[in-house]
């Protein structure tokens, strides 16, 4: 695969999703989704992927801890079996999803659109109820109290 096929899946991307300024796209290496910036990548060193880099937002100081862990069982008991992991920004803490997407023959425009709504589903989860809840609902899940949504 090439950097050629990766611009021109960006270009189906955009047009599935009705984005009509698939240039700027490509310019940013980036899109924005429901709220959820959605970095795109491809790098020489892995010349047959492309990478969905999602913004989930800030970890609440005092959780820190807690949510790292929380990190670290969903990429073992959920992300590990779609080539996907959460992660953190180094520069600003930010919580990052990283989403390897081989560009096979199947993959194209509509594919990415449906992969990235997918992750999205994953990101107002972690908002919501992770990095955003009111306390008492942070402490029943830091405390084990929840479900890990399916990949």
């Amino acid at each position: 695969m090439s950097v050629e096929h990766y611009q021109h899946l960006i270009v189906g991307l955009c047009e599935a999703v009705g984005l009509p300024d698939a240039e700027t796209a490509l310019a940013r290496s980036a899109i924005e989704v429901e709220g959820f910036e959605v970095l795109l990548g491809y790098y020489d060193n892995d010349p047959e992927a492309m990478y969905l880099n999602f913004t989930f937002g800030s970890v609440t100081s005092g959780r820190s801890l807690r949510v790292y862990r929380l990190m670290l069982e969903a990429n073992l008991s959920l992300y590990a079996q779609d080539q996907a992991q959460l992660g953190l920004d180094a520069d600003s803490g930010v919580v990052l999803l990283v989403v390897r997407v081989p560009m096979l023959d199947g993959v194209d425009g509509p594919y990415l659109a449906d992969t990235i709504n997918h992750y999205i589903e994953h990101g107002r989860y972690w908002r919501e109820n992770i990095l955003l809840a009111e306390d008492e609902m942070f402490e029943s899940l830091s405390l084990g109290e929840y479900t890990w949504m399916r990949a």
